[in-house]
Parts: structure tokens; C-alpha cells; sequence
């Protein structure tokens, strides 16, 4: 722990590190979701086909979510430091070359490299965070103000793109290499050492790593495939059984190896496995949304692409401004309420948008419908982030940092795929029937989370989080 880190006043060295990590983070979700208005002049100028055109986003979300776990672990093995700054240089020699190829399928490989080194990046960060903060009120700060700059990133990345698309797409991928070269300089001034270079004990489980990842691999991708080729294609159902049975296999393996790549146990916490779940339906409803209301502004009302990003602003500076005041919320109310809350918020918001047409009220429809999920994102995204991880020993901060991403990611590829699948199964391309059934998806799953939530509210038993070599470490329900 830094020395100034339980504390109320943190020293100016401890806030730089903590704007290096923060920075970063609002590089990899600014880059989930920049690139989606870009879309359509990235097709137009290399003459990629539709199907070719989903893997720029497809590329990105396969190597972030499938690599998630083996970022995290390798973080609490090899040092969060050193992982998390070799990852940032990958991510900056990537995003350069993302804004110079003049071929649709090197950009797709650039993405793809840009995924994998966020797949690092996010979960060292955020291990470093909560090894070098002291658990209780000085921790939940610091998430605060981290995940604020993470949701921050994903919400005005939208409006961000519809900018700088209007100059050229290119700029959508150069923007981020002088933020992240200025970050790695920093970092490596910055970060602590101490925090950053305690490993976790034991040795290295590449049989695991191997499953694991793969696993992961192959799910996103027939996942993001199956919408294209269909449900019950050979293609679609051969990779999404090889990968439950990869996943299979990496629970045996897990359960007898005596230095697991991910042990078990960790899964004995209810509050962290609804942390998981609940960043699933968080963040897998609104990538899917954000899809669908992308195809109904754009192709349906066809406004520009600043006009599109404009009509998520209210949802941005909602984020921004309350998500750095959710460490003093948490430590007032509790994770638990305050993520009750934001569900309750999320389903009003997609209800809201269920009254889709042609001719959409800005005061009726998207105003109070983006400031619902504004509301939503602003109190439920930190307040997971805090659950997840309080209560997990320092060695595993990686990896409870790692499975709350995965969860993340890959919820959002399925709901992704699953939302593409309902709005166009009419075969009519895109209509206002087909968005609305989309967003029912998404307001179904909203559902889901509010009533697991209500379970975490009505739960006062304690979660085992780790039992090694006697010392049981044992998390109160938050």
C-alpha cells in the first residue's frame, strides 16, 4: 500500500499515478465504442463488404474478451506494473497503425491487437488500484474516480467519433496514440513500484491459460458470427461446442492443478459473482442498444453522424458528472442499493425507447430515455467495480479484476449478436418493428438484472473469498 493511500488527502505523486490508470482506461472504452459512427466512411473509403465491416468492432471485442483472463492473471504473476506498461505501448503502436492502413483486413488485425492489449491493460490498472488503496473509503474513491473515466469513455466515445468522423475517420484511431505515448511516459514515472511488482505466489498454469483463452476465443467469435451465417449453422454450432467443452475441461484442470490459473473458490463470493452477472446485463443491454439505436438514427432517420452522437450526450455528462461522486455513495448506502437503484433506471430508460417511430420526440423519447441510462450507468458501473473486488486478497486482485472485464465483454458479444439476430429476422432489413423488438431484448435483460439486484438487497450472509494455508479471508456482503 502507498503510505498516503488510507487517508483522506493523497500526495501529488499518488493522483498522478491514479490520472495515468484512469487515462487509460478511458482509452480502452473510448475505443469499444468510438468506432461505431466511424462505420460507414471506414466502408465507404476501403470498400469493405458489410460482413467485413462488423469485424472492426467484432476484432476489438474477440481479443479484449477473450484474452480477459489470462491479462489478469498474468498481472498478479509477472507484476502489474511491468504488464500494464508493455500492454500501453502495444496499444499505442496498434491505434498508429489503425489510422494508416489502407486495407480493410490489416485494420481488422490492428484491432485486434488493440483488443488483446487492452485485455491487459484494463485489469493491471485496475489490480494496481485496489493493491495500492487501502480497502473502505480510500479504495472506493479511487474506484470512483476510475470507473468514472471508464464509463465516461464508453458513453462520450459516440460523441467523440461523430467529431472527429466528421474530419475523417483516420482520426478516430490516430487521436489515441499521443494520450496513450504520454501515458506510458508518465506511467513510467508514476506508478508505484512497490504496489506494481507484488506478485502472487506459485507457479505458472500455461494449461489453463491455454484452455481458458481459447475457450474464450471461440465463443466471442461464434457469437459475432452466428447473426451472419446463422444460429444452427454447422460453422456456428461445431465453435460453440468445442468452446463449452474447452471451458469444461479448464474447470477440471482448475479443480486439480495445485497453482490454478483461476481458483475456484474465488467463486465462493455471492457478492462478486453478482458483480458478474450485473456487468453482464449492464453492459451487454447497452452495447446492444447502443447498436440498434445507432441503425435507427443513422439508416431509419438518417441524421449525421454528429447528430446521432449528440443524441448521447445527456447519457455522457450524466456519467461524468456523478460517477466520481459514487465512492462517498457507496461507502453511505452500499454497493447493493445503489446498484438496485441504477437497474430500475436501466429498465426505465429502454422502456422509454420501446415508443420508437418515425418521428421521435427529443423532450418525450430521447431526453428523459438517454438520462434514465445516464442514471443507470453513472451509479451501477463503479458501484460493480467496487463489489467485485472488495474483500479479494491483493494477489487476486488481477484476477477478480479479469473475470468482472470477461464478464463485461463477452456479455456484451452475445447480447450483441443476439439483439443483431431479432432486429433483422424479418428479412426486411432494418424497420421500426424490428428495433423495437431489439430493445425488448434489452429491456428483458434490464429486468433480469433489477431482480438480482433485489436478491443482493435481501442477502446478509457472509462470502468466502479466499482459504489458503489456514487464512480464511471473509468478505461481509457489501
Amino acid at each position: 500500500m502507498h503510505p498516503s493511500s488510507t487517508g483522506e488527502r493523497w500526495d501529488p505523486r499518488l493522483w498522478g499515478a491514479l490520472a495515468v490508470l484512469c487515462g487509460v482506461i478511458f482509452l480502452d472504452a473510448l475505443d469499444v465504442s468510438m468506432v461505431g459512427v466511424a462505420l460507414p466512411s471506414i466502408q465507404a473509403d476501403l470498400g469493405m463488404s458489410t460482413s467485413s465491416l462488423q469485424w472492426v468492432v467484432s476484432g476489438y471485442v474477440l481479443g479484449y474478451g477473450g484474452l480477459l483472463l489470462l491479462g489478469g492473471r498474468t498481472a498478479d504473476l509477472l507484476g502489474r506494473r511491468r504488464v500494464f506498461l508493455v500492454a500501453l505501448a502495444v496499444f499505442a503502436v496498434a491505434s498508429l497503425l489503425g489510422g494508416i492502413v489502407d486495407d480493410g483486413a490489416l485494420l481488422i488485425v490492428a484491432r485486434f491487437v488493440k483488443g488483446i492489449s487492452a485485455a491487459f491493460t484494463a485489469p493491471a490498472a485496475l489490480s494496481i488500484i485496489t493493491t495500492t488503496f487501502h480497502e473502505g473509503p480510500a479504495r472506493n474513491r479511487a474506484l470512483s474516480i476510475f470507473t468514472a473515466c471508464g464509463a465516461s469513455g464508453f458513453s462520450l466515445g459516440l460523441v467523440l467519433s461523430g467529431l472527429l468522423t466528421e474530419l475523417g475517420w483516420r482520426w478516430t484511431f490516430l487521436m489515441p496514440v499521443p494520450v496513450a505515448i504520454i501515458a506510458l511516459i508518465a506511467g513510467l514515472k508514476l506508478l508505484p513500484r512497490h504496489s506494481g511488482e507484488e506478485r502472487a505466489t506459485g507457479g505458472y498454469d500455461l494449461l489453463g491459460a491455454g484452455l481458458i483463452s481459447i475457450s474464450m476465443l471461440l465463443l466471442v467469435f461464434g457469437v459475432v458470427e452466428a447473426p451472419e451465417v446463422g444460429w444452427a449453422a454447422p460453422r456456428t454450432i461445431a465453435t460453440l461446442g468445442a468452446a463449452v467443452l474447452l471451458l469444461a475441461a479448464f474447470v477440471l484442470v482448475e479443480r486439480r492443478i495445485k497453482h490454478p490459473l483461476v481458483r475456484l473458490g474465488i467463486l465462493r463470493s455471492a457478492p462478486l459473482v453478482r458483480a458478474n452477472l450485473g456487468l453482464v446485463i449492464l453492459f451487454g443491454s447497452y452495447v446492444g442498444f447502443q447498436f440498434v439505436a445507432m441503425q435507427y438514427f443513422q439508416n431509419l432517420l438518417h441524421w449525421s453522424a454528429l447528430e446521432t452522437a449528440l443524441a448521447f450526450l445527456p447519457a455522457g455528462l450524466i456519467v461524468a458528472v456523478t460517477s466520481t461522486k459514487m465512492g462517498d455513495l457507496a461507502d453511505r448506502f452500499g454497493t447493493q442499493r445503489l446498484i438496485a437503484i441504477g437497474a430500475v433506471a436501466l429498465a426505465g430508460g429502454y422502456a422509454i425507447f420501446l415508443g420508437v417511430d418515425a418521428s421521435p420526440s427529443l423532450g418525450g423519447m430521447i431526453l428523459p430515455g438517454m438520462t434514465l441510462l445516464g442514471i443507470a450507468f453513472g451509479l451501477s458501473f463503479p458501484s460493480l467495480n467496487i463489489q467485485a473486488t472488495n474483500g479479494v486478497v491483493d494477489d487476486e486482485q488481477g484476477l477478480a479484476s479479469g473475470l468482472l472485464n470477461t464478464s463485461g465483454q463477452v456479455g456484451g458479444a452475445i447480447v450483441l449478436a443476439v439483439v443483431t439476430a431479432v432486429m433483422t429476422s424479418s428479412g426486411t432489413g432494418v424497420s421500426i418493428p424490428g428495433i423495437r423488438a431489439a430493445i425488448v431484448v434489452s429491456a428483458v435483460l434490464a429486468v433480469v438484472g433489477l431482480l438480482i439486484a433485489v436478491t443482493g438487497l435481501r442477502s446478509r450472509r457472509p462470502a468466502v473469498v479466499s482459504e489458503e494455508e489456514g487464512d480464511a479471508k471473509v468478505l461481509e456482503t457489501v
